[in-house]
């Protein structure tokens, strides 16, 4: 399967691991903020951030919003920010598609507890990378990723091509993933690789395990193809610049 080497195995508990790196130029064409820019870049994965039980609350957030639609394809997504819902070929708003509905399907606890997951990730990074907490943005697209071994429909339903988060998106600077279930227990595939020069390293989700790492070219990856089951996660990134943030999803 190309891995040379297993991060995280699903068996492992992980209080802190990370791997540092050396920074690619990707920051250099965007503009630097004092203290927050990546100069210290990696990658660390943790399991003493957020427990099990929290991310069995968490997935079940993601399993009753992605319960209204769905993609066609192997790969649903569901922003609590935006409101972009999967549904079919397409995607929808939720809030504005469901209306007052979404009241029956969230509560003000789920929305704090995301808030409160975030928060802490937050914090991890930042303690990581040696920056302030208070210098990071939330930053779009934050989003609940469902993978299936489903056939794609689209092109957003292929989610296994290598990508740099900077080039993808642009405005994030630190990236993190909660994963919601387990590898080889709740799906086959699905595994995080890393791909290095020389290598591939991969992390073995399980749920509560969070991945985090600098956005640019020195973090190329994918997801592996999924094989059978459901491989939960959500992706909440950071950025360094304040007019690229977001606030929190609220429910109102």
């Amino acid at each position: 399967d190309g891995v040379t080497e297993v991060l995280a195995h699903r068996s492992d508990t992980l209080r802190d691991k990370f791997i540092e790196i050396p920074c690619s130029e990707d920051y250099d064409s965007h503009r630097r903020f004092a203290g927050c820019t990546p100069r210290k870049c990696g990658r660390g994965v943790t399991d003493a951030v957020i427990t099990r039980e929290e991310a069995e609350r968490i997935r079940r957030i993601a399993e009753r919003g992605l319960s209204l639609g769905g993609s066609d394809g192997g790969a649903s997504i569901l922003d609590l920010h935006s409101g972009a819902l999967s549904l079919g070929k397409h995607f929808v708003n939720l809030y504005r598609y469901f209306g007052d509905k979404i009241q029956d399907i969230f509560t003000e606890e789920d929305f704090a507890l995301y808030r409160d997951v975030r928060h802490r990730i937050q914090q991890r990074i930042a303690q990581v990378f040696g920056i302030s907490s208070s210098a990071l943005y939330l930053t779009k697209p934050t989003f609940f990723s469902r993978m299936n071994s489903t056939g794609a429909r689209t092109a957003h339903d292929e989610y296994w091509h290598p990508h740099v988060d900077k080039v993808t998106y642009g405005s994030f600077d630190y990236t993190s993933l909660l994963y919601l279930s387990d590898y080889s227990q709740d799906f086959g595939g699905g595994r995080f690789l890393f791909l290095d020069a020389d290598s591939s390293k991969a992390v073995e989700p399980r749920a509560g395990r969070l991945s985090f790492f600098t956005s640019g070219s020195e973090n190329l990856h994918r997801v592996e193809r999924v094989q059978w089951g459901s491989r939960f996660a959500v992706t909440i990134a950071f950025t360094c610049d304040p007019q690229l943030g977001i606030g929190d999803p609220q429910l109102a």
